[in-house]
């Protein structure tokens, strides 16, 4: 007796659910993502075996490479109330424009009388000429450093933060005694605890 032939089922498989899952998801991340700033000083940072993790929030960055020393805040409202703290110590005037594009930069290494024409430049050529900047001086007659993290820590205060949490991010290469120079400037104020930023290295090695 003749078997009958059984029908193939079809194998297709719609997928119109899962790509609308998807899109949602990868609309969601583009929207809710934010884009990392580019640094100021490009360093390249010495290698340790110990990990600790920045905070997200209430931190201050001194950066250190080339001879030269910046200086960052997280957080755009943060920065721009110590621009305008700055601004006041320095009988100085600031306007929307300028507190916005401020607020968009990660660290700053103009000298205060530099600082208004660096941020009246484009924002791409001030992207580009960022690390061209001279640095914030750090001398015992023009210490426009102990300034900036004097203000940054008005600004914590006035937020309610007891601690204004500081990070130093050198050079490998960079020479001893301007770091030491800087970790000078932040225990005269009393800055005793502060963050030291390095490159996560295998133990083996």
């Amino acid at each position: 007796m003749a078997k009958g032939k059984m029908k193939k089922k079809s194998m297709r498989v719609d997928m119109t659910a899962m790509c609308d899952v998807s899109f949602l998801l990868l609309t969601f991340f583009v929207l809710t993502s934010t884009a990392k700033l580019p640094e100021p000083l490009p360093v390249d940072t010495p290698n340790s075996t110990v990990q600790t993790k920045l905070p997200e929030s209430n931190l201050a960055t001194v950066t250190i490479g080339e001879g030269k020393v910046f200086f960052g805040v997280l957080g755009k409202e943060d920065r721009k109330a110590t621009l305008e703290k700055m601004g006041e110590r320095y009988n100085m005037t600031f306007s929307e424009e300028e507190k916005q594009a401020f607020s968009y930069l990660e660290g700053i290494g103009s000298p205060m009388n530099e600082l208004k024409g660096f941020l009246s430049l484009p924002a791409d050529v001030r992207t580009k000429q960022s690390a061209a900047q001279k640095g914030i001086p750090t001398d015992s007659l023009d210490n426009q450093l102990k300034d900036w993290v004097q203000c940054a820590r008005i600004v914590a205060k006035e937020n309610n933060s007891l601690v204004l949490n500081v990070a130093i991010k050198g050079d490998a290469e960079e020479a001893y005694p301007q770091v030491k120079k800087v970790m000078d400037i932040l225990q005269e104020q009393r800055v005793n605890k502060f963050f030291l930023v390095t490159g996560l290295r295998n133990e083996d090695f």
